[in-house]
C-alpha cells in the first residue's frame, strides 16, 4: 500500500513540477510547436507500451470520435491554455489555478452527466471559487508576478481537462488505458501540426541541450510517466482515497516555482493556497462507507 500510495503521490507531483517546466519551455518556443513535438515524442513511447500491454490498438468508430474530442478538449486546448497562460502569470499561481481541477470536474458532472453532488463538493467549489478569488483580487491590487489573464488562460485549460475527464467517464473504459492515451496523442499531434509548421524554424533553439532536455522530460513525464505511475497506484488504493493525492500537484507546482524559477511567495499565495487545498480535500476525500 505504501508504495502505491508512493506512486500517486509522485504522478502528482510531477505534473505539479511540469507547470514550471512549461513556463520554461513557452518562454522558448512556440506554443503549437511545443505541443506538437510532446505529443509525437509520447507517441513513440506509448506505441510499443500499447502494443505489449492492451494488444490490438483497433477503435470502433464511437470510441475514436469520443478520443478525439478527449484529445482537443483534454490535450490540446487544456495545455495550450497551461501555456498560453503562463507566459502571462507566474508558475505559482498556475500551479494553484490547476488545484480547482476537482471542483470544476464535480460541477461539470452534475452539469452534463446529471451526477448528484454531495454537499462537501458544493463547498469545494466555493472554496476553488474562493481561492481563485483570491489570487484575482491580488493582481487586481497590483501585486507583482501574475496576471489575471494568465490565470484566466490557464483555468481555461482547466475546463478543458474537465471535459476529458467527463468524456473519459463516458467511454467507460472500453478502451484500455495505454491504448486510449496513445490515440489521445496521436490525433492531438495531427491537429496540432498544421498550426506548429509555421513555427519549426524556432526548432534551432533545441540544439541546446538543456532546452531539449527539458522538452523530452516534459513530454514524458506529462504524458507517459504520470499516467502510468496514476494507474499503477490506483490499482492497489480505492479511487476515492487516490483523489486525497491530488494535493501533490499545487504543492509541488508552489514548491519549484519558488526553488527553482525565483518567485516570491506572499501572503495573498497562501491564502489561495489554503483555500485550494481545502477545496482539494473535500472534492476527492474518500465517502464515509455507513455499514462501517
Amino acid at each position: 500500500m505504501l508504495l502505491a500510495q508512493g506512486q500517486l503521490a509522485l504522478s502528482m507531483a510531477l505534473v505539479g513540477a511540469n507547470v514550471a517546466v512549461g513556463k520554461l519551455l513557452a518562454g522558448a518556443l512556440p506554443i503549437p510547436l511545443i505541443l506538437c513535438l510532446r505529443c509525437i515524442l509520447a507517441c513513440l513511447v506509448l506505441w510499443p507500451l500499447a502494443r505489449l500491454l492492451d494488444g490490438s490498438l483497433r477503435l470502433n468508430r464511437a470510441a475514436a470520435l469520443n478520443l478525439g474530442l478527449q484529445a482537443l478538449l483534454g490535450t490540446a486546448l487544456y495545455n495550450a491554455g497551461l501555456l498560453a497562460g503562463l507566459r502571462l502569470t507566474t508558475a505559482l499561481e498556475g500551479g494553484l489555478v490547476l488545484a480547482t481541477m476537482p471542483a470544476v470536474v464535480a460541477l461539470g458532472s452534475a452539469a452534463w452527466l446529471r451526477e448528484r453532488l454531495a454537499p462537501r463538493h458544493w463547498v469545494a467549489a466555493v472554496l476553488a471559487a474562493g481561492g481563485m478569488a483570491a489570487i484575482t483580487v491580488a493582481r487586481l491590487g497590483g501585486e507583482a508576478g501574475g496576471s489575471a489573464l494568465g490565470n484566466a488562460l490557464v483555468f481555461a485549460g482547466v475546463c478543458g481537462e474537465a471535459a476529458y475527464v467527463l468524456l473519459a467517464k463516458r467511454l467507460g473504459g472500453r478502451v484500455p488505458v495505454v491504448s486510449a492515451s496513445f490515440w489521445m496523442q496521436l490525433f492531438s499531434a495531427a491537429m496540432l501540426l498544421p498550426l506548429a509548421l509555421p513555427g519549426l524554424g524556432a526548432m534551432a533553439a533545441l540544439a541546446d541541450p538543456a532546452l531539449a532536455g527539458l522538452l523530452v522530460f516534459h513530454s514524458l513525464t506529462a504524458s507517459v510517466l504520470c499516467l502510468l505511475l496514476w494507474y499503477a497506484g490506483l490499482r492497489r488504493v480505492p479511487a476515492g482515497v487516490a483523489g486525497v493525492f491530488t494535493g501533490f500537484l499545487p504543492a509541488a507546482a508552489a514548491l519549484t516555482a519558488v526553488l527553482v524559477l525565483g518567485e516570491s511567495f506572499t501572503v495573498t499565495h497562501a491564502v489561495g493556497f489554503a483555500l485550494m487545498g481545502g477545496s482539494l480535500l473535500l472534492a476527492t476525500w474518500p465517502k464515509r462507507d455507513p455499514g462501517a
